[in-house]
């Protein structure tokens, strides 16, 4: 397939792309890249297009998707402290853009459709297991957004093509286009670099997916029959730890690496007790999808990063932290 990733200079987009090339798929990537002008760089050749480019604009757009048989759709601002920077800036950017994106997707030849959704939309559960049958009840706009541009999916009328919604766990692990913003991304950084884990609260569940284990399912959905897939929701995730749960397993595993000893793990009180445990069992059964990475693994590459000298000035460099970024580069 021509496969388009609106957003494929991202955290996840540098490491699905490559993965979409060796699969035999032409890619062509639209990005502001924000975040480094390089991060896709091992990867060029005639396999991929990149084109430098606002998901905002419809003359982009539509040109990004002159031929292409497939979208993976990844563009988003991403997390609640990044969204709740420039509300209606992250607004144009996660829903009037994808509401634009499927008005073109329309009058194009795609056929299948990949929505990148989040595992937050459903708020707080008191559920042990959140399947994706129970109601939606999203906190932030973040998560609101993407309800709604599931619901603008759901009733599009795009009788040709086979669309697929994933509802994440928070990714982590390393990616060329790192971010070290996310709770076992930030756990590590700490551990490693500065020697002291924080933990704020500690008690919640937080559900995780490792970055591989996300893209290659993103590659094998291009793969999927249409009648396996289409119209279905998702929930993709593994390991549900409590937080504190996760800080130990950072210690514990960067201790053994020899990067760094005598980690302290020091709790502090918050007010964020949202808590939560996603089943992706109806991906398992339907799909046969089941991740194959732990969080240990996800700890495990990042320490080896950060110990080859891959992610340099890990504590002050803002193109690891979007919310630093945006507010660098002023995005409007």
């Amino acid at each position: 397939m021509k496969v388009l990733v609106p957003g494929g200079a991202g955290y996840v987009g540098a490491v699905l792309v490559p993965k979409l090339i060796r699969a035999g798929h032409q890619v062509r990537v639209v990005d502001l890249y924000l975040y480094g002008d390089d991060v896709l760089a091992p990867s060029r050749g005639p396999r991929l297009e990149e084109i430098r480019g606002d998901v905002r604009d419809a003359a982009v757009m539509r040109r990004a998707l002159d031929g292409c048989d497939a979208v993976v759709h990844l563009a988003c601002i991403s997390n609640d402290p990044s969204f709740e920077l420039d509300p209606a800036l992250a607004r144009t950017i996660n829903y009037d853009a994808f509401l634009m994106l499927l008005d073109l997707v329309a009058k194009s030849r795609v056929r299948r459709f990949v929505f990148a959704s989040t595992s937050s939309v459903y708020g707080i559960k008191s559920e042990e297991n959140v399947t994706e049958d129970l109601p939606l009840e999203p906190l932030t706009d973040y998560s609101k957004y993407k309800v709604l541009c599931e619901a603008e999916l759901s009733r599009a009328k795009l009788p040709d093509l086979t669309w697929v919604t994933i509802r994440p766990a928070t990714v982590c692990g390393f990616s060329p286009r790192l971010r070290l913003d996310l709770a076992v991304n930030i756990l590590t950084n700490h551990a490693v670099n500065h020697g002291r884990i924080t933990v704020f609260g500690g008690g919640q569940k937080r559900p995780n997916i490792h970055i591989d284990d996300i893209t290659d399912l993103y590659v094998d959905l291009l793969a999927r029959p249409d009648d396996a897939i289409h119209g279905r929701v998702f929930n993709a995730g593994w390991e549900n730890h409590a937080v504190s749960a996760i800080a130990r397993q950072v210690q514990d595993v960067v201790e053994r690496s020899g990067v760094r000893r005598g980690i302290e793990i020091v709790t502090s009180p918050t007010d964020d007790n949202r808590s939560y445990h996603i089943s992706s069992d109806r991906i398992k059964r339907e799909l046969g999808f089941e991740p194959r990475r732990s969080i240990a693994d996800a700890i495990r590459d990042l320490t080896t990063a950060f110990g080859d000298g891959r992610v340099p000035d890990a504590m002050t460099d803002i193109r690891y932290y979007n919310i630093k970024t945006m507010q660098a580069r002023q995005l409007r």
